[in-house]
């Protein structure tokens, strides 16, 4: 994954409206534009999980009682950065509509036969 910091540099992290045509116009069909968007806001949204699990682990500290707490700055730093992302539907709809998403169809069994 590209480095997500510079990715959602200009991104603001609320909803606007779009104009539906723009979604049309680049595949045909409203639904086909959206459920590309939906597989790379998933893809985003798995990326974005591991990435903060893994720098949370760094932090992770392995005690037996539930009575220690330790709260680690720069932890909670790197969690509110996470937080104040913008909505992993919002980066890939950008995407999409800068045209930065590489989409393909399948061939059905019926054209493979033809």
């Amino acid at each position: 994954m590209t480095d997500i910091k510079t990715k959602v540099q200009g991104l603001e992290a609320n909803c606007d409206a779009r104009n539906v045509k723009e979604l049309v116009n680049k595949t045909g069909s409203i639904y086909e534009g959206l459920v590309i968007i939906s597989k790379r806001a998933n893809q985003i949204a798995v990326d974005l999980k591991s990435e903060l699990t893994k720098k949370l682990e760094e932090f992770a500290v392995t005690s037996d009682s539930i009575e220690e707490v330790h709260e680690n700055k720069e932890q909670i730093e790197i969690s509110k950065f996470y937080e104040r992302l913008p909505n992993p539907v919002l980066i890939a709809t950008e995407e999409f509509l800068n045209d930065e998403i590489y989409f393909r169809y399948n061939e059905s069994k019926d054209q493979k036969k033809r």
